[in-house]
């Protein structure tokens, strides 16, 4: 836990939530300012910055309940579809600097877009560069 870190605070019981799943390592909450009803955010209870700052246990816990809730949050709220993202740092737009899932509750017609339009102007890469790209970030995983 981090003492200036509002999801930190929220784990801790100081900042009321409105919870809709909770284990001992993972609490989902409504978002306080929703983009769409039944907009929940997943968090580890663990401090955690960036994705690539979980420990296995608790990515595994937070995508686990991640997709527990997705098709059961749809069903309450009747839902079409959902969107399921992360913004992993400032330069995503991650506001909260403690990693969390958004779960989005998506409608036909809604006005809403796929995950696609967060990207920007799209890269024109070839097939040489996107293969190049694909065997740096294989050689990167394995380390």
């Amino acid at each position: 836990m981090t003492d200036d870190c509002v999801f930190c605070s929220i784990v801790a019981g100081d900042i009321p939530v409105r919870t809709v799943h909770e284990t001992a390592d993972v609490l989902a909450f409504l978002d306080a300012n929703p983009l769409a009803r039944g907009h929940t955010l997943v968090i580890p209870k663990s401090h955690a910055e960036h994705v690539g700052d979980l420990d296995a246990a608790d990515a595994s816990a937070m995508f686990d309940a991640v997709a527990s809730l997705t098709p059961r949050l749809q069903a309450v709220v009747d839902a079409d579809a959902a969107n399921v993202g992360i913004n992993d740092g400032e330069a995503a737009g991650q506001e909260v600097p403690h990693v969390h899932v958004h779960v989005i509750p998506r409608f036909e017609g809604d006005g809403g877009a796929p995950i696609h339009a967060v990207g920007g102007e799209r890269p024109d890469l070839s097939d040489d560069d996107l293969d190049a790209l694909a065997d740096e970030i294989a050689a990167a995983v394995a380390g």
